[in-house]
């Protein structure tokens, strides 16, 4: 059980959306820590979960966004000394690959909209992603990827561009690539939001945004159903979780 929970927010429209509701279901309370706006990380002691979520950055992007260092160094703290479940998402996957000392790179490709991920054979069999479809599609939304996976991460399913979208890291970690915390909400948000739609439309073409607003609703409960897996399978032997100071 998940009592209090930390999560790091990178931009105002990226907030915690599904995995902020089954931390809520949990019980849990959980704090947001808004990094874009310059807010300082706490100390990790009281938390027994960390969500880290998306954001337009690049992990390298240190001069530009200063606190990426200090979130590096959190994160790495997280992993090395805390035995206690980490979610990341997008950026989030790429950051706990960096912080770990793997390497992110730009991709061949950019993926962005609805594309499909298949598990491997590890994934298939693997606790992590146990209950999963072996075909799923995703919301995408990256133009970086993981080049260089840390010491003792696991790949569990890729796309046909990117190698890495699901990885795992003992079974205290576990990141994905596309976007799993969507919500019919988020997606509204978009349009009102001048960059996201020019971003789409550089990647999709005109009217880019009701073509994936139109494509997005069959799949919403597809997507809820395949958070809420992982979710529970990450947090599901850890019925009592107590912090250490």
């Amino acid at each position: 059980m998940i009592r209090r929970a930390l999560a790091f927010q990178h931009m105002d429209d990226e907030p915690p959306g599904l995995f902020g509701r089954f931390l809520e279901e949990q019980g849990a309370k959980t704090d947001v820590v808004m990094l874009h706006r310059g807010e300082a990380i706490p100390s990790l002691a009281p938390y027994d979960f960390l969500l880290v979520m998306g954001g337009a950055m690049d992990v390298w992007e240190e001069e530009a966004h200063p606190w990426l260092k200090d979130e590096k160094a959190a994160i790495r703290e997280w992993a090395w000394n805390r035995n206690r479940p980490y979610m990341g998402v997008c950026l989030g996957l790429q950051l706990l690959a960096v912080a770990l000392g793997g390497e992110v790179g730009v991709a061949r490709a950019a993926e962005v909209g609805f594309g499909k991920v298949e598990l491997n054979a590890l994934g298939l069999a693997h606790p992590m992603t146990a209950g999963l479809q072996p075909s799923l599609k995703v919301m995408q939304w990256h133009h970086a990827e993981v080049t260089k996976l840390p010491a003792g991460a696991e790949v569990l399913a890729s796309s046909s561009v990117s190698q890495v979208q699901i990885m795992s890291i003992g079974r205290d970690m576990l990141a994905t690539q596309f976007h799993g915390e969507l919500t019919p909400a988020l997606i509204d948000r978009w349009a009102n939001i001048p960059q996201y739609l020019e971003w789409l439309e550089a990647a999709m073409g005109p009217n880019a945004y009701e073509r994936l607003r139109a494509q997005s609703r069959p799949q919403m409960s597809k997507i809820e159903r395949m958070s809420r897996i992982m979710f529970r399978n990450l947090v599901s032997t850890r019925k009592s979780i107590r912090p250490a100071a």
